[in-house]
């Protein structure tokens, strides 16, 4: 099946019968295999067993930020490709990517309070991931508040390119500012430095979130495009229906 192909629904929906249990059954064992490795690692010599934190964090951070350039690609085939799917793509994906962002924050937060001694501190990491949390809030809120999809999807599209701008503050902001946040530690230039005790683990979470993210965002796209179906047929049936009590009312008599 060529990708072309998969920009008509149906094609796509038959395609989900066939991926989301092979999908579920790889995320289960890679989540599984990789809760099992981050358990296992020694304490670190400074953090201690806080440092098992990083397994859920850092996966999350990530997805937190690759759900949204995911978004930023459907937005484009939205405006400019006019792809049938990729308003769906978006939709289907923020309040994933949001959940992501939220649990980022959330286990930083437990991360840093014994670390940092405070759950919060407005540095520009911190605060550039809670911009980019809020922002995923408002493209669902937008998408909830704009009964025509074909007006939301618009709408949405320009908000997640403008959003896309976060993307890369958020990445450097350890290298232009003064953060509490440490450098790269993963994807640098000149190769990873964190040892390979920990570095396996984290790897092997980063893919099961990612497989994860996926599972998650096939079967919203197939929920999506079912909803709109949906919304399609009672829209007709109302449209017949009000056509029907149009035709049985008796026409008007000349004075």
């Amino acid at each position: 099946m060529m990708l072309v192909d998969l920009a008509n629904p149906t094609r796509f929906l038959s395609l989900t019968v066939r991926l989301l249990p092979i999908l579920a059954t790889a995320t289960a064992v890679l989540l599984l295999l990789g809760l099992y490795l981050s358990a296992s690692v020694p304490d670190d010599y400074q953090q201690g067993a806080t440092v098992k934190i990083m397994f859920i964090h850092v996966p999350s951070a990530w997805l937190s930020m690759f759900v949204w350039a995911v978004m930023t690609t459907a937005a484009l085939g939205t405006l400019v490709w006019r792809h049938p799917l990729a308003d769906v793509a978006a939709k289907a994906a923020a309040p994933i990517g949001a959940s992501f962002t939220f649990l980022a924050l959330v286990t930083g937060s437990l991360w840093g309070r014994p670390m940092w001694g405070t759950y919060w501190e407005w540095d520009a990491r911190l605060t550039s991931v809670m911009i980019l949390f809020l922002m995923y809030l408002c493209l669902i809120a937008l998408w909830r508040a704009v009964e025509d999809p074909s007006r939301a999807a618009r709408a949405s599209a320009v908000l997640t390119l403008v959003g896309a701008l976060n993307l890369p503050i958020i990445k450097f902001s350890v290298d232009w500012w003064n953060t509490l946040h440490q450098p790269a530690s993963v994807l640098r230039m000149g190769g990873p430095t964190l040892d390979r005790t920990f570095l396996i683990p984290l790897l092997v979470m980063a893919s099961g979130f990612t497989l994860l993210f996926v599972t998650l965002h096939v079967a919203a796209m197939r929920n999506e495009i079912l909803r709109r179906r949906v919304r399609a047929l009672q829209m007709m049936q109302a449209h017949a229906s009000s056509s029907d009590v149009s035709a049985a009312l008796p026409a008007s008599q000349p004075a």
